[in-house]
Parts: structure tokens; sequence; C-alpha cells
């Protein structure tokens, strides 16, 4: 088991103040946006081994590779190969991140192969797959967290951008209200996405400034435009779901399902990839074409998840896939120890109090990594996040 030194990624969209409360410590003025907690080759999580020469710091990367089998487990370098297949992050919000969506694993592999034989290098700003995984992720909000989530049913949209009384919007309401669901959320994306930059502007700004006036439930389209004036991605929002998570609750982002996060400190958890196919609010690369074939034009409800309470006191939040299984557990003082022992690689979170696992402390902020089929117990009191793959 081992203590994790994990790197903070200072993303323009970063909170300044919500890591460093949750961490005890004064903010720096610089947004911090995520903090990362795994084996991402781009800010690996750091560790201390003991060897017969000494304490050694080493990335958790290379721990792994030096033994795969032994770190993660046989099983699952059998499923996933030699690597840890989750991501686990604090992510902390400022302002809203661009909209993004993600492959299912045959459009990742596909594309992945597609960009791969024909050149394209793989820092280049118009690349879109930087590997051949999909990126399931989950969100599970530490505070009030607010963010979009998978497209409404079109006659809301209509209804939404009908109230803002902008003319050149009216075409979009029209295709939003006489168009069969998927034919009329596709093609107001199109639109959107293919129109004129200097007239989408205008009515974007126009939009923003009507939202403004309205307030209510058009209050959030105007915060988005404060920070994106001009972008087409207001526009796109007004397609979606408008979230807000009380803490505890989680949302689910699957493969197609167009989202973006505005507001809040969360627990994020996903599989290693970085396949992201952006549709708004960023001033990055959009790739329209392979984006309108990846997304998934239906109306669905948000599905805001709550965690499911088993006997032995953890807390599940059920998802669909194999790479990861997020829990929590609210651990009582002077409660019996609680045995999480797994056959897998953990990665565990203290967001309260303070939780000992093994011979570590945790404080909030704080995480440690325990590799597959090594006995650990954890005491409180605190709160204590359990990031693994699932069975």
């Amino acid at each position: 088991m081992d203590r994790l030194s994990n790197t903070v990624r200072p993303y323009a969209w970063g909170s300044t103040t919500a890591i460093p409360a949750l961490l005890g410590i004064a903010p720096t003025g610089e947004p911090q946006a995520e903090m990362w907690m795994g084996a991402h080759p781009g800010a690996p999580s750091r560790i201390t081994r003991t060897t017969a020469s000494g304490a050694i710091e080493l990335a958790l990367t290379e721990a792994i590779d030096a033994d795969p089998e032994g770190e993660l487990g046989a099983p699952t370098v059998a499923r996933f190969g030699p690597r840890l297949p989750f991501l686990l992050k604090l992510l902390a919000a400022g302002a809203p991140l661009s909209v993004q969506v993600h492959p299912d694993l045959d459009q990742a592999r596909e594309g992945y192969a597609d960009e791969e034989a024909r050149g394209v290098p793989i820092d280049a700003p118009h690349r879109t797959y930087k590997d051949a995984n999909h990126k399931p992720e989950l969100i599970c909000a530490l505070t009030p967290f607010a963010g979009l989530c998978g497209f409404r049913p079109p006659t809301e949209a209509a209804d939404t951008m009908e109230a803002l009384g902008v003319d050149s919007l009216k075409p979009y309401v029209d295709l939003l209200r006489a168009h069969p669901e998927e034919a009329a959320l596709r093609e107001v994306l199109t639109a959107i996405l293919g129109a004129d930059p200097a007239e989408m502007t205008e009515t974007v700004t126009e939009a923003a400034a009507a939202a403004e006036r309205l307030g209510g439930a058009h209050a959030p389209y105007a915060r988005i435009a404060h920070h994106f004036p001009g972008d087409p991605g207001v526009l796109a929002a007004m397609l979606l779901n408008y979230v807000q998570l009380q803490p505890g609750e989680a949302l689910f982002l699957g493969a197609g399902v167009p989202h973006a996060y505005l507001d809040g400190l969360g627990v994020e958890i996903m599989a290693n990839s970085d396949n992201v196919l952006r549709c708004g609010l960023t001033p990055k690369h959009i790739d329209v074409p392979e984006l309108l074939r990846i997304v998934r034009f239906e109306a669905t409800e948000p599905g805001v998840l709550r965690p499911e309470a088993a006997p032995s006191g953890e807390e599940l939040y059920e998802t669909p896939v194999d790479e990861f299984a997020l829990s929590r557990y609210t651990l009582a003082s002077g409660a019996a120890p609680t045995d999480l022992t797994a056959p897998t690689p953990q990665i565990l979170l203290c967001t309260a109090g303070t939780v000992t696992v093994g011979e570590i402390a945790l404080k909030p902020g704080e995480s440690a990594y325990v590799p597959a089929d090594e006995r650990v117990e954890a005491t409180g009191p605190g709160t204590l996040f359990r990031a693994t793959v699932a069975a």
C-alpha cells in the first residue's frame, strides 16, 4: 500500500478555491481544475517504495510496468492488459467545460486505426483519437454540482429558444418542432456548428442578452455565454438537459452522450483514455463530421445516480462498464475496521474527516494506492471513496 502524491492540473476553467478548501490549504490564486490519481502517462501519481538500497520515489506507472500481475492481479491484466484501466480525479469546475462526447470502444478502435494509417501526428491539434479506448465516466458531487447531460426533448429546447425572442433562432425552433426527434436534434446541431461564424456570434450575443433579462430557467445559458461570448456551444447547450446534483448524487456519461460540467466539486472516475470529441464552448478543434457520427441523437433522462447500500457498509454507484467501479464508505468513530481487501487494484480517497487505511492516515483530498490482493482495513471517522475495477 502506498500514499499517493498527485498532480493538480491548472486548466483555465478550474476553480481557484474548491480543491484548496478540501485540502485545507491556502489558494494560490491560480485555477486548480483536476487532481489526477492513477497511472495516466500524462501525470501519473508518485509513490515511495522501500528497496534493498533504501527508499526510492517512482511513478505509479513505473511500479506497474515492473510487475503488472503483482500490482494489478492476473485477472485485471488478462482483461485490460498491463495497465491500470481507470483514472480517478477530483474535479473542480469554476467555469463551464467544453460540450463534449466520447466514442464507444469499436468507434475508438476504428478512429484510432484510421488516423494512425493516415499518419496524423498524435499531438496534432486536429487529431481526434489519442488512443484506441473508450472513455465512459462518472461524476459524483461533493458540493452542489451543475452540468449538462444528454439531449432533452426537442420541443422543450424549442420552447427555451423561442422564449428568447431572437428572430435568427426561429429556423432552429421550426426544425425542432417539425421533425421526428432524431432528425430534429441532428439537423439543429449540424446547423449550429456549420453556421457562418459572424452571423452566429450576433445570434448568440442576442440570445445571451435575452437569457440575462429573462433569468430563471434561462440563467444558466447567460452564465455560459458570459464565459464563451459568441460561441455556438451556447446554443448547443440549450439542446441538453440541465442537471443540478446534490452532494452524494452522481451522473454516468456513456458513449455518444453530449455533456458538459458547469460548476462544482466532484469525484470523477473514467476509463483511462483521452478520446474527446468537442461540440462547443472551446477554442479547440471541432471535428464536425466525426462528431455527428458519434453522437446519439435521442432525448434521454439525465439518470441521476444514488449509491446502493450493501450490508458491508459499502455504497456502490452502479454503472454498466468493466474498467471501473466507484463506491463510498462513511466510517464512524470507534467502529470495527472495515475490510477493503480485493483481488483488484484500488485507489482510496478521503473526502471528509480522517480515515486510516493500514498505517496511512488520510485527510480530505489525500489518497492511497492498494495493489491487488493486498490486505487493507479502514477506520474512521470520515468518508472514503473507493475506486477499483468492476467485478
